[in-house]
């Protein structure tokens, strides 16, 4: 560009040197280097509103897992509680003793067995219904929704009292549909355990039909109408279009479904009378409450609720680790 003849052509070499001798103004590195400490200062913010939640669940829960801890390295029995003899410590022999019984390897493996058939029943049903309901007309679908609500928010023990009257073997309603006459679904091990997992799956399903129902929703109509059109059937829809992209949710609902039925106590105590004959319908909630309450071994209890609280913190790290991995994956 020509400099017309008169002006000064060191000024405009002036004006133009700061832009060529440093590539953004120099006022910039003044802001920048002010934003990581507004950004930390600011980091904080979020801790102040959650301070009371976690002052209340530390006081709800690190005491009494405490002292749940501390019992269960002590000889803690009904003499102990009487205030009658001094409570020594023994160790991790509670544990020792707990670990050396068949009975807690049994009961162990009932509970874990159990809980899967639930989770497994559970989250069929809850996804098959959700599917259902957005196929059906608002009449049925709004139907639908209030008995599954319903069933979700009946007390555990009305509902274990209604399912023993529905499976009475001399007024219950179900034998004499079946034909079965005065047959007693508790008395058998296995029969106990199914009518147990049934009221189990009545009660929790919705909470996966809902969730599942709400992400179904969530999914664009153009992509389900492009698998039909391509000739999927609803299966291979399910399989290949609508697991994959509710994946976030399933994991969620199948965690929280095996945290509830791992700890499954109301049902089997009222259905079973306390764990069946001969303790055949034991799971670890109710063992754990018979050798605390029923034997007054209180430390051995506490041993067996350290040992359930250890299984479900490992299945909750797992939880958060996927969902984390998710979110990066997102």
């Amino acid at each position: 560009m020509s400099v017309p003849p008169g002006s000064s052509g060191g000024a405009v070499r002036e004006r133009v040197r700061p832009v060529r001798g440093s590539s953004r103004p120099r006022g910039a590195s003044r802001e920048s280097g002010t934003a990581p400490r507004r950004l930390g200062r600011a980091s904080g913010t979020p801790w102040l509103y959650l301070a009371p939640a976690l002052v209340v669940l530390g006081g709800l829960l690190v005491y009494p897992v405490y002292q749940l801890g501390l019992i269960s390295f002590l000889e803690y029995t009904q003499a102990q509680v009487s205030g009658g003899e001094p409570t020594t410590f023994q160790g991790f022999g509670n544990y020792a003793e707990l670990f050396g019984d068949d009975q807690f390897w049994r009961v162990l493996l009932a509970t874990v067995v159990f809980a899967a058939a639930c989770v497994v029943s559970t989250l069929a049903v809850g996804c098959a219904l959700a599917v259902l309901l957005t196929r059906v007309r608002a009449v049925p679908r709004l139907a639908l929704m209030l008995a599954a609500l319903g069933a979700w928010a009946t007390p555990a023990v009305t509902g274990s009292t209604v399912w023993l009257l529905l499976f009475d073997p001399d007024f219950g309603p179900v034998n004499r549909m079946l034909g079965l006459g005065d047959h007693s679904w508790t008395y058998g091990r296995y029969s106990a355990f199914a009518l147990v997992l049934l009221e189990v799956v009545w009660c929790s399903f919705p909470f996966v039909m809902v969730t599942v129902y709400a992400g179904i929703r969530a999914v664009p109509a153009e992509v389900l109408e492009a698998a039909a059109l391509d000739g999927a059937s609803q299966w291979r829809i399910w399989r290949s279009v609508l697991a994959p992209m509710l994946r976030p949710i399933l994991v969620v609902v199948t965690i929280q479904s095996v945290i509830w039925d791992f700890k499954v106590f109301t049902q089997i105590y009222v259905m079973t009378n306390g764990g069946g004959i001969a303790g055949q319908n034991l799971v670890l909630n109710v063992y754990a409450y018979q050798k605390a309450f029923a034997s007054s071994q209180y430390s051995l209890g506490s041993a067996i609720g350290v040992v359930m609280l250890l299984i479900l913190l490992a299945v909750t790290l797992v939880y958060l680790r996927l969902l984390r991995r998710q979110g990066e994956e997102l």
